[in-house]
C-alpha cells in the first residue's frame, strides 16, 4: 500500500509539473533527475537494510566522500584505478565493521557511533586533501565509462542502479538470510531465542551499508573525474528520508527496497520541481526537512495502529 501510494503521488507531481513548467518533461531534465538519484539510491539500499535490522547510520555522506578521496589519492600515487577503487570500498567496509564492533561488542548505540564516525571520516577527508578537491583528469576512459558512459543512449550509472536495485529487492524479499534481518529488527530478543545470531546480523548490515557507500563514492569519482572532500554533506538526511518515506521504520522490522527507491525518486522530483519553479535553495531545505518530519510522524502513527 505504501509503494502504491508513492507511485500515485509521483504520478500526480509529474502531472502538475508538466503544466507548471515546460522544461520538466524534457529529456535533459529527466536524465538529470535519474542521474541525481541513481548513485544515491545505492546508499539508500544499504540504509534501508540497516534500518530494517534496527540500526541507523549518520556517517553515509562522510564515508562516501572518504572512499572517493582514498581512491583518488591512491590513483595519483600510481595505483591502478580499479585496484584503488577496490581498496576504497574495502576501507569503507572496514569502517562499517568497526562501527558494528562498537555496537555489538561494546554496546554503544548506532546513533552515537555513526555520529562520531561521521565527524572522523570527514576530518580524514579534509586532512588528506587539505580541504581542496582532487583533480583526476588522467583517469582512463574505460574507468570513466562507469560514471559518464552510455549504452543505447541510457547512462551506465542508471543501468548499474536498476540492476543493483532489482537484485537487492529480490534477495531482501525472497531469501532466508535476509529474512533474519526483519526478525532481528522486529524483536531482537525473540529472534535470539529463536536461534538467530542477532549480533552477527547487526554487524553485517552495518558493514554492508558502509561498503555500499564506498561503491557510491567510486561511481561519483568516475562520474565527476575528481574527489571532493566536502561531498555528501547532508546526504544522510536525504537517504534516511527516502528510506522512511518508502516504508522503512525507525523502530526496525519493516521496509522494502522498492519503497525506499520510490522515496528517493519522490525527493528527486520534489527537488527538481522546486528548482524549476525558482524556489529559494533555503526553502528547499525547509521543505525536505518537513517531508522527513511528516514521514517519521506517519511511521510512528502506523506503528501505534499496528501495535
Amino acid at each position: 500500500m505504501r509503494e502504491t501510494g508513492l507511485i500515485l503521488i509521483i504520478a500526480l507531481l509529474f502531472l502538475v509539473m508538466s503544466f507548471a513548467s515546460p522544461y520538466f518533461l524534457t529529456w535533459d531534465n529527466m536524465r538529470a533527475m535519474a542521474m541525481a538519484f541513481a548513485v544515491e539510491g545505492i546508499v539508500v539500499v544499504g540504509m534501508t537494510v540497516l534500518l530494517i535490522s534496527g540500526g541507523i547510520d549518520l556517517s553515509v555522506g562522510s564515508v562516501t566522500a572518504l572512499a572517493m578521496v582514498i581512491a583518488g589519492l591512491l590513483f595519483l600515487s600510481g595505483v591502478d584505478p580499479w585496484l584503488a577503487s577496490a581498496a576504497a570500498i574495502a576501507a569503507s567496509a572496514a569502517i562499517g565493521a568497526a562501527m558494528g564492533f562498537f555496537v555489538t561488542k561494546v554496546g554503544l548505540h548506532h546513533f552515537i557511533v555513526s555520529l562520531a564516525v561521521m565527524v572522523i571520516a570527514r576530518g580524514f577527508c579534509l586532512l588528506g586533501t587539505g580541504g581542496r578537491p582532487i583533480g583526476l583528469f588522467t583517469l582512463p576512459p574505460e574507468f570513466k565509462f562507469i560514471g559518464q558512459g552510455a549504452v543505447a543512449g541510457i547512462p551506465v550509472v542508471i543501468i548499474i542502479f536498476v540492476v543493483f536495485v532489482a537484485v537487492s529487492d529480490f534477495v531482501l524479499r525472497r531469501t532466508t538470510a535476509f529474512r533474519k534481518v526483519f526478525y532481528t529488527g522486529s524483536n531482537e530478543k525473540a529472534a535470539a531465542y529463536s536461534g538467530i545470531r542477532t549480533k552477527k546480523v547487526v554487524f553485517l548490515t552495518t558493514t554492508l551499508c558502509s561498503a555500499l557507500c564506498g561503491v557510491a563514492g567510486v561511481i561519483y569519482m568516475a562520474r565527476f573525474g575528481s574527489a571532493q572532500p566536502t561531498f555528501g554533506v547532508g546526504m544522510e538526511l536525504n537517504v534516511i528520508a527516502a528510506a522512511v518515506i518508502g516504508g522503512a521504520s525507525l523502530k526496525g522490522g519493516s521496509g522494502t527496497i522498492l519503497g525506499a527507491i520510490l522515496g528517493t525518486i519522490l525527493l528527486s522530483v520534489v527537488s527538481s520541481s522546486l528548482a524549476l519553479l525558482n524556489v529559494s535553495v533555503y526553502w528547499q531545505d525547509i521543505i525536505r526537512g518537513s517531508i522527513l518530519l511528516t514521514a517519521v510522524t506517519a511511521d510512528l502513527y502506523f506503528n501505534k495502529r499496528r501495535g
